[in-house]
């Protein structure tokens, strides 16, 4: 029996079979859960296609975290699938081209606050929308999501280093007001991987660079299992008592200096 034999969870982020969130929806149907999606807009098509690889057919959602009506009716979607969640991984990042590649100090507020949204404040959202299904007498639920340790200040990875600051503050209130529920919030900080999202960063080859030198445990850019094997623990029973928590899985270069 899996260590998620019976759970029901939302994956979100799904977008090519080399994302972290593919590989935790392959390895949560591995472990034995039940699978829903969740994708909106051009997207749509790509998720639904990528689906077709997992392990077992899945239901794709139409979620954009950004539109008050989507979030509300996500409740309703979900339950033409599954009664209820017991997880929901959220791997959603976006900012704008001006936010990114050292423009830090020029960047204006409209694109500052795009990437704040969709990177910090639709972990909220997304909880919110999704916390009628994963709350009740006697039982508890997880939620994780996806970060990129924002305790440094990154080559060119300016303004969404700092949405990915909000989204750890972010994720600890959440876990505050959301334990006595009985549901779990905690990050996976993960090293970097050669994604679609890691594509549209410039200069990523930094990151190579300084994985390559300072990771303790050899770091392969092209393996996301490792930090997706961290994401299922989290949402299984084997973490009861975590909450508020960012779990590294990156080599060990957050804790070793330069």
């Amino acid at each position: 029996m899996g260590i998620l034999e019976g759970k029901k969870l939302l994956i979100t982020g799904v977008l090519t079979d080399s994302s972290i969130a593919f590989h935790v929806a392959r390895l949560a149907q591995q472990e034995g859960a039940t699978i829903v999606l969740s994708s909106f807009g051009r997207a749509l098509s790509i998720t639904n296609r990528i689906a077709g690889r997992l392990p077992i057919p899945v239901p794709v959602v139409e979620l954009d975290v950004t539109d008050p009506d989507h979030l509300a009716a996500l409740p309703d979607r979900l339950s033409m699938h599954v009664d209820s969640l017991d997880g929901v991984l959220h791997s959603i990042a976006f900012a704008p081209e001006a936010a990114l590649g050292g423009n830090f100090l020029n960047t204006e507020w409209a694109d500052v606050a795009t990437a704040v949204q969709v990177s910090a404040y639709s972990l909220k959202s997304l909880t919110m929308a999704c916390l009628p299904m994963m709350t009740g007498e006697d039982r508890t639920s997880a939620v994780v999501g996806l970060t990129f340790d924002a305790q440094v200040a990154w080559p060119k990875y300016d303004w969404m280093g700092v949405a990915k600051a909000a989204l750890e503050s972010t994720s600890r209130y959440l876990a505050r007001d959301l334990g006595p529920k009985g549901v779990r919030v905690n990050l996976v900080a993960a090293g970097p991987i050669r994604t679609m999202a890691a594509k549209s960063i410039p200069g990523f080859d930094e990151f190579e660079e300084v994985w390559n030198t300072r990771a303790a445990l050899h770091w392969d850019l092209t393996d996301p299992e490792p930090a997706a094997r961290a994401c299922v623990a989290l949402m299984s029973d084997w973490f009861p008592k975590t909450t508020g928590e960012i779990v590294h899985v990156d080599g060990g270069v957050h804790a070793i200096g330069g």
